[in-house]
């Protein structure tokens, strides 16, 4: 499957307000339409669609992922055996990143965040190839990735903490619909009908749940997000299928169309459900969907079809080194407060504090692109 511009830009961008709307966080005067809604109001705010526009964006670029495995000569055995290491360690990131609270006489919360992502860097940096001693080196490093972690568990068990699943976080929540949506993706691979039907079974079981039928309840996360992915799955086998036939306008009709659809889905079940990322209801994923699919085919045809790309240059890091992103706030906000560094006032609230944030969104990609360049980048 040819490599689609658009996918990666739709990724840095989502990145980029990721970057952005976390670094509100205790920020007074911003707009309430930014925020985040509250988990019993009825609201779509602004950083409450850059969650699944991130779902959104792990399925458009599941089909490729897969099919690229193939297409290297893996077995079915050895593609599901990346997809479930893939969602272990999403999920083994969730569980860390929601138990790294500092506990009385041990670790601070700061120095525990600290050697959590150090360790991730450790375990999932894409070594470059070697041979002798530099291999040995890299099978190091790794290991001791593994066992600052283990280390981490037994201190917090130690301590009368064990980790536990109070929620997934954020990467736990995208590992469990990730893996959801890449095993049902095998049973479809590129054929439409099939994805069709399976996003519209996905849809069935999200509307259930949370219509009060509790036995569908066993999936962890629920259903609401892997019908976020999947939404993105069946976009990306749409892309290709037009791509493939010359056919781009058709794929932006079809788009459209599906916004429209969306947006009715949305308006019928705001009549059972509130708008709530906290509750990820229906009303939310149906509301997400209609602002990405006519995004989705605006980048399309500025990026694919036009060819004009220059301009996502300064965020294209974000886009393919996207777990590394992500990862860099945590450390810098670990180290800030240890070090006990603070931001002048005036840039603590309103229209300079939300600058700020987005002068140091710009910045974290930066790095990422610095660090890439010195083999330093997380894959799974």
């Amino acid at each position: 499957m040819k490599r689609i511009a658009s996918i990666d830009i739709f990724r840095a961008l989502t990145m980029l307000m990721m970057l952005w709307v976390n670094d509100f966080a205790g920020m007074a005067g911003i707009p309430h339409w930014l925020g985040h809604a509250k988990a019993a109001e009825d609201m779509l705010g602004f950083s409450d669609l850059v969650f699944p526009s991130f779902l959104f964006c792990v399925g458009l670029s599941l089909p490729f992922a897969i099919e690229g495995r193939f297409k290297k000569g893996q077995s079915m055995l050895e593609v599901i055996s990346h997809i479930l290491a893939r969602s272990i360690a999403l999920i083994v990131m969730g569980l860390f990143s929601m138990n790294c609270s500092g506990i009385e006489g041990g670790l601070n919360h700061q120095v525990f965040c600290i050697l959590m992502i150090v360790a991730y860097f450790l375990i999932w940096n894409v070594y470059p190839d070697a041979r002798g001693a530099k291999k040995t080196l890299y099978r190091i490093l790794k290991i001791t990735g593994v066992l600052i972690l283990v280390g981490l568990v037994v201190y917090r068990y130690a301590f009368g903490h064990p980790l536990q699943p109070k929620w997934w976080g954020i990467l736990g929540l995208i590992g469990w619909a990730y893996l959801a949506c890449a095993l049902v993706y095998l049973l479809c691979r590129q054929r439409l009908g099939r994805n069709v039907a399976l996003w519209f079974a996905l849809i069935g079981c999200m509307v259930a749940a949370c219509g009060g039928w509790r036995w569908l309840g066993f999936y962890p996360g629920g259903w609401t997000h892997p019908v976020l992915v999947y939404s993105g799955v069946l976009a990306s086998v749409l892309m290709t299928r037009f791509a493939d036939n010359r056919k781009p306008f058709l794929f932006v009709g079809v788009m459209l169309c599906g916004a429209l659809l969306m947006k009715s889905a949305e308006l019928l079940c705001h009549n059972f459900w509130i708008c709530s990322k906290i509750g990820a209801t229906p009303t939310w994923a149906f509301g997400s969907l209609f602002y990405f699919l006519p995004l989705l085919a605006i980048l399309y045809l500025i990026c694919d079809v036009s060819g004009k790309t220059a301009w996502a240059r300064p965020i294209a890091p974000a886009g393919k080194a996207t777990l590394t992103c992500y990862l860099i706030p945590t450390l810098w906000y670990s180290v800030q407060q240890l070090l006990g560094l603070s931001y002048p006032e005036f840039l603590r609230s309103g229209i300079p504090g939300l600058c700020k944030s987005m002068v140091l969104a710009f910045i974290v990609i930066g790095i990422t692109g610095l660090l890439s360049r010195i083999h330093i980048k997380l894959k799974l």
